[in-house]
């Protein structure tokens, strides 16, 4: 073993030491100008950046390698990143060329899914969380944080509550204690990044003591989590993790804030789910956030996801919202004039975040004036707006004029992304930086005075200056005039034709010049920095102004597709009512062709007459677009938006539960039956009295009389629970149309259907009344399935009709098998048959051409036309 340690380079000793502490990353290895990377991570690198894979030899053993340039990190860092990898960045800590041996490296960053401040790897309208999550008896703790925003949110609860945070926030990576790490994973099995930490990161002291150095403070009282302990043990592994990942400049997280779960409407995973949101069922599938953000900004399209997944309970807040966004859908001019202003805003919270972390570039310090340029007019704008809810908002914008002033006389409005390849700081703001600026830029004029002195002074009309880069500045000259070269001159190179020399005035000038183009990068590094840090104590301002910004962008994108859209504004009410006249569902009316109309609906739910709604009709009809549709009315409405419909009046809903669709989970083990009772169960647990429930199609997961008895137990629990609360419920047991003789707050509807000699017509309307009659067999015959199924599916529903009240269904059906095999196509007793019946045997099918099978079919009907001309 020490031999082959010897045979091991200098180089690879050093990466394997770098390595060795970072064994869960890949390692991008910096060496000369490339990034390296060796072994396993070659292997991984290669396969995910589809980089050529080769290998070297490493003290006699092959290691497999690949690499790409330094200046290409920006393109293949955020692939890495996307396929889950965590990528620690090892760079040269020399210079190399003014040192002897191997050059110091040392990793500078290590970039994880969940913490990422790369452009090309975050996506502009969704936030990129990294979260963490423990539990101690049974109280779940889980933390948020997106480094790149400085958003930082906890919350404690049990495993249902965590669940949906979950899903909602959708965190790039997940951070958990060693020890419950396969546990945490079976309870929370999202196909994201697990990373593990040891156990005693997760220890109330130790992330308690944290949270205080980090926010500079002797108590969490003031950011309202000082009781949450579990919830701070997370948050305490998140800064845990930003230190170990060498993300130290975190000074823009300012603050961690509690998700006030009572202030939402509550909905659990499932809602979230059925209800696509913002995340499909099926591949290509439209969501809501894909048809109602107009937003402009970044900052607007991440807050319209957060508001989505946390639709307001009070009333006095949305209304407020409601408000704002009537002014904009009246005040068409203001609302462009704002929208063009935002148009001009670059995301301001993710710009000050790489302030804190030191890595803004000038180009984005310009854009970071540019955007903050757009806010006084907007808030001056807010201000007189006649609107209250405005008002406030504008009270709250803070220009920061003085901070744009220092920008702007500081940075030059052409300044480049890198600090070394132009010009940064601007002329007029640093004296002597300006001088040897005019050094630098003057020399053409200098050097051709010097070359006209020294052709007066040799007689040499044909004198050149020139310079490279082995021998800096030169003068040449043609070997016809050498002889005529002062002894002064030296010589530095023979060409063919010339001779190139050297002078000490030139030498003079070189020095100067190459001194003034290093001391020019020195000076605008450290005047850049300093402008940076003017920036620092305006980070509290620019996020607040980001998330201002963000409000108004949301609330004008919601006036932008009220008028587009034709949207009303809902009327809030005390009364615990639900009233929609005219309701479309907001999604399906834009996906229809342009000369389909949506049918609207109607629906009314109270306590007292009509508390649930039992909807029948077939498969296809339209009773899930109206559940759903109903659902979203009310997200939208407890949003802030307007709603689609001509008119809505509803009291404020706390709670919305959906069971919609079959949605198997056959992965993890449950049947569709099981999914759906877990869910359910849910529901039945957790309802509230102002709660809306949507049930679609409970109990088709098993046989018919189970599912009919689960049905109505489970509606006739929701009648008589004390809460009463507000139920959708469609069904294809047209028994529970019985139940409205029985409880009177149950109300039958149906979704019309027309019925024609061969085909129905579906109307899509709700009508009052029952439905007996489910019109399946016609489904299936629209949806192309062969006419002999058809055939034999009216066959049986005819004798399970007949037979209905005489025997049991299953010796129904098997009466008609045996009827079906008396009735046999071939009675062999008829010559002809048994002539047809081996000629039919006798074909090859497998070989049967087109052509020959109609020739065949012709020859048999010939046969039987033949028969009965003789009969």
């Amino acid at each position: 073993m020490a031999s082959k340690a010897k045979k091991v380079t200098p180089l690879m000793q050093q990466y394997n030491r770098i390595k060795s502490k970072y064994p869960d990353a890949l390692l991008l290895f910096r060496v000369g100008d490339f990034y390296e990377t060796f072994g396993e991570d070659a292997v991984r690198a290669a396969r995910i950046l589809n980089i050529v894979l080769t290998n070297r030899n490493n003290g006699g053993e092959k290691t497999e390698l690949a690499g790409f340039p330094h200046h290409s990190l920006n393109t293949y860092l955020p692939k890495l990143v996307r396929a889950g990898e965590r990528v620690a960045i090892c760079d040269q800590l020399e210079d190399p060329k003014s040192v002897k041996g191997i050059v110091k490296r040392g990793v500078t960053e290590l970039i994880t899914p969940g913490v990422a401040l790369n452009d090309e790897v975050l996506s502009s309208k969704s936030n990129n969380f990294l979260a963490a999550i423990t539990f101690s008896k049974n109280i779940y703790g889980v933390a948020f944080l997106d480094i790149s925003t400085g958003e930082f949110l906890v919350s404690q609860g049990n495993k249902e509550e965590v669940d949906k945070l979950l899903q909602n926030f959708n965190p790039s990576e997940l951070l958990v204690p060693r020890s419950l790490k396969k546990e945490l994973a079976q309870q929370f099995p999202y196909d994201l990044p697990f990373f593990h930490l040891e156990d005693w990161v997760f220890q109330i002291d130790y992330s308690r003591e944290s949270l205080l150095n980090h926010f500079k403070v002797n108590s969490l009282k003031g950011f309202g989590v000082e009781n949450l302990e579990t919830a701070l043990v997370s948050s305490g592994a998140i800064l845990h993790y930003l230190a170990e990942t060498q993300h130290n400049k975190i000074d823009h997280i300012a603050s961690i804030s509690r998700i006030e779960d009572d202030n939402y409407v509550w909905m659990d995973r499932f809602t979230v789910r059925n209800l696509e949101l913002y995340q499909a069922l099926s591949s290509g599938a439209v969501t809501l956030i894909d048809v109602i953000d107009k937003t402009t900004t970044a900052m607007g399209g991440r807050m319209l996801k957060r508001w989505m997944a946390f639709p307001l309970k009070s009333i006095q807040e949305i209304k407020r919202r409601h408000d704002v966004v009537e002014f904009f859908t009246k005040q068409i001019e203001q609302r462009e004039s704002v929208k063009d202003l935002l148009k001009q805003m670059s995301d301001l919270e993710r710009l000050v975040s790489k302030v804190a972390t030191g890595k803004i570039c000038p180009r984005e310090v310009v854009q970071l004036k540019n955007s903050l340029e757009a806010v006084a007019p907007i808030k001056e704008l807010a201000q007189t707006a006649g609107n209250k809810a405005l008002n406030i908002i504008g009270e709250q914008l803070n220009p920061c004029l003085h901070l744009i002033d220092t920008i702007k006389s500081a940075i030059h409005e052409e300044a480049p992304v890198n600090i070394l390849k132009g010009t940064t700081i601007a002329y007029g703001y640093h004296k002597e930086l300006d001088e040897i600026r005019e050094l630098a830029t003057s020399g053409k004029e200098y050097l051709d005075k010097m070359l006209e002195r020294c052709s007066q002074e040799t007689g040499i009309s044909s004198l050149k200056i020139s310079s490279n880069n082995v021998f800096g500045y030169y003068i040449e000259v043609r070997n016809a005039h050498k002889n005529k070269v002062p002894d002064t001159w030296i010589r530095k190179q023979t060409l063919v034709n010339a001779e190139r020399y050297i002078t000490d005035e030139l030498k003079e000038y070189e020095s100067k010049i190459l001194g003034a183009e290093e001391r020019i990068n020195v000076l605008q590094q450290e005047l850049y920095e300093e402008v940076v840090r003017e920036i620092m104590p305006f980070i509290k301002a620019i996020q607040l102004n980001a998330q201002l910004l963000g409000k108004i962008d949301c609330l004008i994108s919601f006036a932008d597709h009220a008028m587009i859209s034709n949207y009303v504004r809902p009327e809030l009410l005390e009364e615990d009512v639900l009233e929609i006249k005219s309701g479309r569902h907001p999604v399906i009316e834009k996906m229809l062709p342009a000369d389909t109309p949506y049918i609207p609906n109607d629906v009314r739910l109270d306590r007292e007459s009509q508390q649930i709604i039992m909807i029948t009709g077939p498969n296809m009809s339209g009773k899930s677009a109206i559940l759903r549709q109903t659902a979203l009315i009310v997200l939208l409405a407890q949003i802030g938006s307007f709603v689609p419909a001509e008119n809505v009046q509803m009291g404020i809903v706390d709670k919305i539960f959906t069971r919609v669709g079959a949605s198997d989970n056959i992965s993890q083990g449950e049947s569709t039956f099981m999914t759906e009772m877990n869910e359910s169960a849910s529901i039945l647990n957790n309802i509230s009295e102002n709660s809306l429930v949507l049930l679609d199609e409970i109990g088709r997961g098993t046989s018919t009389y189970d599912g009919i008895s689960i049905a109505w137990a489970i509606t006739e629990y929701l009648h008589e629970h004390p809460f009463k609360p507000k139920t959708l419920f469609a069904t294809h047991y047209h028994e529970l149309n019985e139940m409205t003789d029985k409880f009177e707050r149950i109300k039958n509807y149906n979704v019309e259907v027309k019925e024609l000699t061969d085909k129905v017509l579906f109307m899509r309307k709700l009508v009052p009344g029952g439905s007996h009659h489910s019109f399946g067999i016609h489904v299936a015959k629209m949806a192309g399935m062969p006419q002999q199924v058809i055939l034999k599916a009216n066959k049986i529903l005819k004798t399970l009709e007949h037979s209905h009240k005489q025997q049991d269904d299953q010796n129904a059906i098997s009466a008609l098998q045996d009827e079906e095999m008396q009735l046999s196509f071939f009675q062999l007793d008829d010559p002809l048959l048994e002539d047809i019946k081996n000629e039919i045997l006798q074909v090859d099918i497998d070989t049967l051409t087109p052509v020959e099978a109609l020739m065949k079919l012709n020859e048999i009907k010939r046969m039987l036309i033949g028969k009965n001309k003789v009969d």
